[in-house]
């Protein structure tokens, strides 16, 4: 089973995409994790992302494609997978097209997350994680046990993305509307206006 989990930054496509993954043992594929792995270790094509990404644009299609395509050859995605922030662009689509008919599968169903803009403005803006083991909080909403204390490691080091502001996410949604909305009103089968559409609040 191939599933897209469509929606802007902040809807909670993660979210979504852990409990699928554990319910139909489908393997998460998240564009941003992967870029960021790609950020992380410094590659070439890890230091386009960054700027790209700290600017609160979207990252080429011409690196996420090759990011994906190599991705979903590997042995775990034999049995299905699921594409969290993939694709955003009709570009992007029409790749997934190809990549899926090279290696003869098809896409199952598009799952469509939608959010009021200002509540992902004060989710996203205010969301920070744990730098030892990852785990997540939010300065309203989720915040530790113990002020400054992981409730998950006990680690008291903390990290923020430096594309969660108020005015980077805005900028994010502006360029999911400008590019990602289209998606929803390409024709044809597995395409997202013939999926499912979820709100989350």
């Amino acid at each position: 089973m191939i599933v897209i989990l469509l929606g802007p930054p902040g809807a909670g496509k993660g979210t979504q995409a852990q409990r699928l993954q554990t319910e139909r043992g489908l393997v998460q594929l998240s564009t941003g994790d992967m870029l960021r792995a790609a950020v992380k270790a410094e590659s070439r094509v890890g230091l386009l992302a960054k700027q790209a990404m700290d600017q609160g644009q979207l990252v080429s299609d011409d690196i996420v494609v090759q990011i994906i395509a190599d991705r979903i050859q590997e042995k775990d995605c034999a049995n299905g997978f699921l594409l969290d922030g993939f694709p955003r662009t009709v570009a992007q689509a029409e790749a997934l097209d190809v990549m899926l008919a090279d290696i003869g599968r098809k896409l199952d169903a598009v799952v469509e997350v939608t959010v009021p803009d200002h509540i992902l403005v004060d989710r996203v803006s205010g969301r920070y994680a744990c730098a030892a083991c990852g785990e997540g909080y939010h300065d309203r909403f989720k915040k530790p046990a113990v002020d400054g204390v992981c409730d998950k490691c006990g680690s008291t080091e903390f990290v923020r993305r430096a594309d969660d502001n108020a005015e980077t996410v805005q900028a994010r949604l502006d360029a999911y509307k400008a590019q990602t909305e289209p998606l929803l009103l390409l024709p044809g089968e597995g395409c997202p206006s013939s999926g499912e559409r979820g709100a989350a609040d």
